[in-house]
């Protein structure tokens, strides 16, 4: 009895992208090294031997648990007022993630609202757009983040503010140079022709077309968000202490580098290897969402 074979179905869009991703193994691995770094901020309060801001006068500058002197209850050591490393580090990372994530979507939706209205209306609202960003991008990322914590005062939301205010200008040229090189093609036309309107034609037609680069640049955003933090909380102009945060633990051992340099290494390979990980996501995302890359591939 013979057997008649099925035509097998073609890949799916969704499997399409797994299968070019995992191809790259730096972005396989780099999004492990990532996922991890998540998981243990989410699960920060039942990961942590410790609370973040309780004090181990006893235990001060105690070294990580594979030198001399190091203590099991302390795996990573104590900073210079006997605080766990291992917990500062674990809600250090939710603080952390937390800004980064919303400084990125404070700063890619108005970004892609306005880069859109000025590749829609070239003659009356680009040049008022397009001009603010110049003047935006006229002072780069961290310094134009120090000019606005300087005005609104040093904080959580304020440092979510001045990191948005940098990144703004980026999203808004991206945007309209991708809708810009979008609206000239048939389907934009048609979809014209058939009595679509403005903001039809942004969103739903133009737009879906748009957001692949702006998928990349915003993951290599959110390593640059965590940079900025990290600087602004190492300057005494980000996250306030008690709260934990990467940038100010860098700050605080500044003075113990030498005779503790854990208190300095430990969260600086963290802000490293967090940092690179995302990198490489953003190379593994632009390989597998350009259709000549995975053709290639």
């Amino acid at each position: 009895m013979s057997t008649v074979a099925l035509p097998s179905q073609p890949p799916t869009c969704a499997r399409e992208f797994v299968r070019a991703y995992t191809a790259n193994r730096g972005a396989t691995l780099a999004f492990l090294v990532f996922a991890a770094v998540v998981l243990g901020a989410v699960l920060a309060p039942w990961l942590a031997p410790h609370d973040p801001v309780q004090q181990f006068r006893d235990h001060m500058l105690t070294p990580p648990l594979w030198q001399a002197g190091g203590l099991a209850a302390y795996p990573l050591g104590t900073d210079e007022l006997g605080r766990c490393l291992l917990s500062r580090l674990l809600f250090g990372a939710r603080v952390s993630l937390w800004i980064a994530i919303s400084a990125v979507l404070l700063a890619l939706l108005p970004g892609v609202a306005l880069g859109l209205l000025a590749a829609f209306h070239p003659r009356w609202l680009a040049p008022l757009v397009m001009r603010l960003m110049d003047i935006l991008l006229a002072l780069p990322g961290l310094l134009l983040a120090i000019c606005v914590i300087t005005i609104l005062g040093p904080g959580l939301i304020n440092t979510v503010l001045a990191i948005a205010v940098g990144a703004l200008p980026g999203y808004v040229r991206l945007t309209r140079g991708a809708a810009l090189s979008e609206m000239g093609r048939d389907y934009v036309t048609a979809s014209r022709v058939a009595g679509a309107g403005t903001a039809r034609l942004m969103f739903d037609t133009v737009l879906p077309n748009c957001l692949a680069p702006l998928i990349v640049t915003a993951t290599l955003g959110f390593s640059s968000a965590i940079l900025e933090t990290a600087a602004l909380g190492f300057l005494g102009l980000g996250v306030q202490p008690p709260l934990p945060e990467w940038g100010s633990m860098l700050s605080a051992a500044r003075d113990d580098i030498e005779r503790a340099p854990w208190v300095v290494t430990v969260p600086g390979l963290t802000i490293l290897v967090t940092v690179l990980a995302i990198n490489l996501m953003g190379d593994g995302l632009r390989d597998a969402l350009d259709p000549k890359l995975r053709a290639a591939s």
